[in-house]
Formats: structure tokens, C-alpha cells, sequence
């Protein structure tokens, strides 16, 4: 009896989970969020490259993108990889047809290679999309002040004699 029991339980447990994996039916006229295609590397990911920059410096980045479907496209969420990555996004719906832009801004102060990831959630039928930031941050090299040397300057007379 107690075997059957856990069985039951089990089985109804089982069949909970697979009912919870059912996936929404995605309409095909609903909002489709599009990313500038100069922003897309040759793999196809939507890249921006900072190269190489100097600690302390401007670490803002703008991905533009475009609503390219039929409904009013809503990003619910946009979260990055780490707390050095802050992120920014527009919080009204963007209409069809238009264009808005995420900020992301990257805390310079760190030295290094850096690849870092952001996902942008929204009720678009390409949802969620990957947007990646990467670049590297060098120490800003020290300035040198050139030394004046004076030229055709008086010159201490000699009085010894």
C-alpha cells in the first residue's frame, strides 16, 4: 500500500513538471526587437568592442535597436552578468516601428580583459536576446613633462684671475 502510494505521488508529481514545460504559443505577429546590424560581429552576436581604453575612462555603450514587429514591444528586464556592468533601458512600450536605445556602462577602474554579457527580456517573439560588451583596460601611461634646457642663456662669468 505505502509503495503504491509513492508511486501515485510520484507519477502526479511527474506529470505536474511536464505540464509546467509547456511552451507558450508564440504569436507571429507580436513585437520582434532588432538590434543595428553594425553592432553584429561575424558569428552573428550583437557585440560591443571597446578595444583597448585606458583605466578611468568613458565606459558607456548603446545598443540601438528597432521594434520590427506588429504589437508594442516591452523590455521587462535587462540584467548583466555582474555588478560592473550597469545597464539602462527604456521602461514605456516602443510602439512598432520605432527605435529606443539601452545604455550599458562598464566600471573602467578595473584593469584587464573583460567579456561580459547582458540579457535583455521582453515579450518579443526573439526573446530573451544576448548582448555582449568586451574589451580591455590598460593603465593610463604616466605623463612626462619634457625638461627645458635653456639655450644661448647667460652664462656665470669667470672672475678668478
Amino acid at each position: 500500500m505505502k509503495r503504491t502510494l509513492i508511486l501515485v505521488f510520484g507519477f502526479s508529481l511527474t506529470l505536474n513538471y511536464l505540464q509546467a514545460q509547456d511552451a507558450k504559443p508564440v504569436s507571429k505577429n507580436g513585437p520582434v526587437i532588432t538590434f543595428d546590424q553594425k553592432l553584429r560581429n561575424e558569428t552573428g552576436n550583437i557585440v560591443w568592442d571597446y578595444g583597448t581604453i585606458y583605466k578611468d575612462s568613458n565606459g558607456d555603450s548603446y545598443f540601438r535597436f528597432t521594434n520590427t514587429g506588429k504589437e508594442p514591444l516591452v523590455l521587462s528586464e535587462v540584467r548583466s552578468s555582474c555588478g560592473c556592468t550597469v545597464p539602462s533601458w527604456p521602461r514605456e512600450p516602443i510602439l512598432p516601428g520605432e527605435s529606443d536605445t539601452i545604455k550599458v556602462r562598464y566600471a573602467t577602474n578595473r584593469l584587464g580583459v573583460f567579456n561580459k554579457t547582458i540579457t535583455v527580456m521582453s515579450n518579443a517573439v526573439n526573446n530573451p536576446v544576448i548582448l555582449r560588451i568586451k574589451g580591455n583596460v590598460i593603465e593610463k601611461p604616466a605623463e612626462v613633462v619634457p625638461e627645458k634646457k635653456p639655450v644661448g642663456a647667460a652664462q656665470p662669468l669667470n672672475k678668478a684671475k
